[in-house]
C-alpha cells in the first residue's frame, strides 16, 4: 500500500508541474487541467517519494513535481512493478503502461547536478476509471494485476 504525497499538474507544456493537492482524473485522458493529458499511453506519471528523497542527498532540494511527476507516492517502488500492473486509489483505476522514458532535453535538475531520476524511476499509466485523488489518499496495487517474483 502507498500514500499520495503530492498531486501535480502543469497547465502548459514546458513548465514545471506544481502540487495542487487534489485533482480529478478523467478516463482515457489523465489529470484534469494537466497539459500532458490526452488519449495516449502516458496520461499519468508516477514517481516514488523515497527515490526523490534519496536523490536529494546529491545536494539539491527537489520541489514536488520537479521531475514532471503527476503523482508522488510513498511506499511503492514503481520500477519494480511490470507494465500492466493496476493501481487503485478510491474510485480511480490506473494501469501502468511504461517504465521510464528517454529524456530528450535535460531538465533543470539534470543541469544542476548532472542526473535526473525520472528516466529510470518514473512510470506512466493510463486512466481506466476516473475520480478524484488528493494528497494523503491511499493507493494500492490491485491483487493479481502483476506477477510478484520476489
Amino acid at each position: 500500500m502507498g500514500k499520495i504525497m503530492a498531486v501535480c499538474i502543469s497547465e502548459k507544456r514546458g513548465t514545471q508541474k506544481k502540487n495542487v493537492g487534489r485533482v480529478r482524473l478523467v478516463e482515457n485522458f489523465g489529470l484534469e487541467g494537466d497539459a500532458h493529458g490526452g488519449n495516449w499511453h502516458r496520461q499519468v506519471s508516477l514517481l516514488s517519494y523515497e527515490k526523490v528523497r534519496a536523490f536529494e542527498k546529491k545536494g539539491v532540494t527537489v520541489a514536488d513535481g520537479a521531475f514532471g511527476e503527476n503523482l508522488l507516492v510513498s511506499g511503492i517502488d514503481f520500477k519494480e512493478l511490470p507494465v500492466g500492473t493496476r493501481l487503485s486509489c478510491g474510485e480511480v483505476l490506473l494501469e501502468m503502461t511504461q517504465i521510464g522514458k528517454e529524456c530528450h532535453s535535460h531538465c533543470e535538475i539534470f543541469q544542476a547536478v548532472g542526473d535526473c531520476i525520472m528516466p529510470r524511476e518514473g512510470v506512466f499509466a493510463r486512466v481506466l476509471h476516473g475520480g478524484t485523488i488528493q494528497t494523503g489518499d491511499e493507493i494500492d496495487i490491485v491483487p493479481g494485476s502483476h506477477t510478484d517474483s520476489k
